[in-house]
């Protein structure tokens, strides 16, 4: 019975390789679409925001409609919007009379299918009959750091070999990806959430459990440990050691996506053997630490290896955090998983916003920065504590 949701599995591993690639692969042409279109940085940098300001609504809006047409549809329709995204990028800015506005319009329909592949591959995969769900859920989040670095490195690769001017290709090549594994999800077999005979939580019942509120703030802060750090680290290391943008960039986010999907990968690998609960306190106690040691360590080398071990602290924190919310509450089904991916990206999204504001009310001191963000793991951290105490596993 298990073995045959191994395909299901897969294919959700394949989904967040999928986001990877939607939420990736476009800041690396920021540069030639500049140069190709005239386009000023100013209104480029508005893609990465306007991407993930998309997919907090759709995050939003799923709760409405994801259970009325079902989870096979809606994974579906993700990766086919994911894939449409893509392809309508080597197509709409030529096409349109401004090609700002047909990069816009394409990254608002892939990051449409992105958000969506947010609200559900969690729980698709916490559907699914298995031994040990928080290893799966461990092992599910690792292949989107494993995607980040594939994308960034393969990208790479390609430009180097065929040139940045054929950059069109390649994001055909990567809508390959979407396109194939929706063909998957037409077949592959999809558990209920819930039990027989039982519905999931609504909104209201959602917002009236305290833990629920310590679960969302648990998720916030996972978002904003993760990224605080993540956006910034090229900029440490192109500052700190004076390397090259592209040096920059492979030794701070990539490094630090690498040790971020090995946390998970390991914890896939050998959470039958570690309690989730300590390794989720050691970790943030690590992350709270590698904040202090890029604050105050004196040499800018010591600095970039704590952002590396940052990475390596924060890998469990947003799939722990799922598996708690599971566990604590096992009723919550639509509405809390897509609640909490809300929380998640509003984390992602405010933590490099608040590293970002101090460091510049400070003079642009990046590590003092940082350290205003070691408030993020320590939240965590006590949120930890809380569910612990209201009783992990209980029905609500």
């Amino acid at each position: 019975m298990k073995n045959q949701y191994n395909t299901t599995i897969t294919a959700c591993f394949v989904g967040y390789i999928v986001q990877a690639i939607v939420n990736n692969f476009v800041p690396l042409l920021f540069l030639t679409f500049q140069r190709t279109y005239g386009i000023p940085l100013s209104q480029i940098t508005l893609l990465v925001t306007f991407n993930f300001g998309i997919q907090l609504l759709v995050d939003l809006l799923s709760i409405g409609f994801v259970d009325k047409i079902g989870y096979r549809a809606s994974m579906v329709i993700a990766h086919v919007l994911a894939a449409a995204g893509l392809i309508l990028l080597t197509v709409l800015p030529e096409a349109l009379g401004s090609p700002f506005a047909g990069i816009l319009i394409a990254v608002m329909i892939y990051a449409i299918g992105g958000g969506l592949l947010e609200v559900l591959v969690s729980p698709v995969v916490e559907a699914c009959p298995s031994d040990n769900k928080e290893k799966a859920m461990s092992m599910l989040h690792s292949f989107y750091c494993w995607g980040h670095a594939g994308v960034v490195l393969l990208s790479t690769l390609f430009f180097h070999v065929a040139g940045i001017g054929n950059w069109k290709i390649l994001a055909c090549v990567w809508a390959a990806v979407p396109i194939c594994n929706a063909f998957a999800f037409v077949k592959v077999p999809i558990a209920s959430l819930m039990e027989e005979g039982e519905t999931g939580l609504r909104l209201k019942e959602l917002f009236g459990i305290k833990v629920f509120w310590v679960l969302l703030v648990m998720m916030i802060c996972a978002g904003a440990s993760e990224q605080a750090v993540s956006q910034w680290a090229s900029t440490f290391a192109e500052k700190g050691l004076g390397i090259s943008k592209t040096a920059g960039d492979l030794a701070g986010p990539l490094t630090f996506a690498i040790l971020m999907g090995a946390s998970r990968a390991f914890y896939g690998k050998y959470g039958d053997r570690i309690n989730l609960e300590r390794f989720m306190v050691y970790s943030s106690c690590l992350c709270i630490l590698s904040y202090l040691g890029i604050a105050f360590l004196p040499f800018p080398q010591l600095s970039l290896a704590a952002c590396s071990v940052c990475g390596l602290s924060v890998g469990i924190m947003w799939p722990g955090t799922f598996s708690k919310a599971s566990a604590t509450l096992p009723r919550g089904g639509t509405a809390m998983f897509a609640l909490l991916a809300l929380g998640g990206d509003i984390g992602c999204s405010g933590g490099p916003t608040v590293v970002g504001f101090v460091s510049g009310a400070l003079g642009d001191n990046l590590k003092m920065g940082v350290l205003a963000g070691v408030i993020f793991p320590a939240l965590l951290l006590l949120g930890i504590l809380l569910v612990s105490r209201s009783g992990v596993g209980k029905k609500a």
